[in-house]
């Protein structure tokens, strides 16, 4: 967890220059965040922690925090753990 907190700290860093951002800092409050940042930043999620943000997962509530951000990214790849350790084919009708 606070390795992903690092990662995703150190990617908005590159946006938020001068701002010191705490985990429960509200990222949209400043003004700093716009559509283009947000687009980079699921970009970056999904390719750096392997997990595919989807149409649901598009709330503002969802990208707020760093703590939100990767409460969303331990979610996503737990749902990605979860969904490889169920066998290809196996029928779990009695």
């Amino acid at each position: 967890m606070e390795k992903t907190q690092q990662e995703v700290r150190q990617f908005l860093g590159r946006f938020f220059r001068h701002q010191g951002l705490g985990n429960d800092d509200d990222i949209f409050a400043g003004g700093f965040m716009n559509s283009l940042i947000l687009v980079q930043l699921i970009s970056f999620i999904e390719s750096q922690f392997l997990v595919k943000i989807e149409d649901g997962d598009l709330e503002f509530e969802n990208f707020r925090t760093i703590t939100r951000i990767v409460a969303l990214i331990e979610k996503k790849q737990s749902a990605n753990e979860n969904e490889a350790t169920v066998p290809v084919g196996e029928n779990h009708a009695g």
